[in-house]
């Protein structure tokens, strides 16, 4: 069981902790100077990603400024195609790219690339290493669907209009892709658990974007397989699901997939979840990312609300999506103290 020491993990594992854990969406990243000059030394973006040593120094940057109860692992959702054998790029000003788009290529014509997730282990470990003992560690991988949209369309869209039309013509061609992308991502995330992470969260980005049966078929089934054969291979590794945008869809999710506790992002009221979800599923979330960027009595009152209605209840504090590039320091530290005077 996990001792006093360990906020975050006390609450991933049912138990309230007398120290409220706290920890942010994007915590490593732009809003930091030293990131920015650090990603301004190295270069691009996915160059930081596959630098172990630079991955490791950003991970630990926000911990080293904040104390944060959760440390999470500075890499990206799209290493997953990468490894199944997509050519991933980020192009300045453009987002993420990866070729063949799915939407006319093969699937099986893909050349699995296992060997590129293993820079990211080592970034684990040298995390690991220097991690303080009371922070937990993190680590990550995108849900099925969400990385699927990237895959079919080559890379992000507002409304996934171009991979869920393929996933209506096509089922059978689109469930291969997703399965393709569970499998792989079980695999990686027990080789995270192996270098060193404590926890991991399930980044379903898009999950709000699907019908009802598209999202019980896309969203609901393969993060139960996770869950469900991550369990099988490391019993004791909390598993965080955090499906955006999908309003009350989520309380099936929460039952459904088996997940140990669950993200909420601004969306969600706090009332309705703690009327809805079982009340001993820990709860992260969910702090409206524009409330941090505003500062003042806007975000005094907004975390007094998240605070006051999940007491009494296994809680994480967290943004209800990564914080904003544009945040100001001084407004973090602010969330800080409001959290800890409770």
């Amino acid at each position: 069981m996990p001792g006093p020491s360990k906020p975050l993990l006390t609450v991933l594992s049912g138990r309230i902790s007398e120290r409220k854990p706290v920890w942010l969406m994007r915590q490593a990243g732009r809003y930091l100077p030293e990131y920015r000059a650090l990603r301004a030394e190295k270069g691009g973006f996915l160059a930081l990603v596959y630098d172990p040593d630079a991955a490791a120094e950003i991970t630990l940057q926000p911990i080293r400024r904040f104390g944060f109860d959760g440390a999470i692992l500075f890499s990206d959702i799209l290493i997953v195609p990468h490894a199944i054998g997509q050519e991933l790029s980020f192009g300045a000003g453009e987002g993420p790219r990866l070729s063949p788009p799915l939407v006319d290529a093969s699937l099986a014509a893909l050349e699995r690339v296992p060997a590129r997730l293993e820079p990211i282990y080592r970034t684990v470990e040298k995390v690991k290493s220097q991690l303080p003992a009371e922070t937990t560690f993190l680590g990550f991988a995108g849900s099925p669907w969400t990385v699927a949209t990237y895959m079919v369309a080559g890379q992000g869209s507002r409304d996934q209009a171009e991979t869920r039309g393929f996933a209506y013509r096509d089922p059978a061609a689109f469930s291969a892709i997703v399965d393709a992308v569970a499998h792989m991502t079980v695999d990686y995330l027990v080789g995270q658990a192996d270098a060193g992470v404590e926890a991991v969260q399930l980044f379903d980005s898009w999950a709000g974007s699907l019908a009802p049966a598209q999202f019980e078929d896309w969203v609901i089934r393969p993060t139960a397989a996770i869950v469900a054969n991550l369990k099988a291979r490391r019993p004791n590794l909390p598993v965080i699901g955090f499906p955006k945008g999908v309003g009350s869809r989520i309380a099936a999710y929460a039952n459904e997939t088996g997940v140990d506790a669950l993200g909420l992002d601004e969306t969600i009221a706090p009332e309705w979840a703690v009327e809805a979800l079982p009340a001993d599923l820990p709860i992260q979330g969910n702090l409206d990312p524009l409330a941090l960027l505003a500062g003042g009595e806007a975000l005094e009152k907004a975390v007094a609300r998240i605070l006051s209605v999940f007491a009494g209840r296994p809680h994480i504090f967290n943004l209800g999506h990564g914080i904003i590039k544009e945040t100001p320091i001084g407004h973090v530290e602010r969330l800080l103290e409001l959290v800890h005077a409770r």
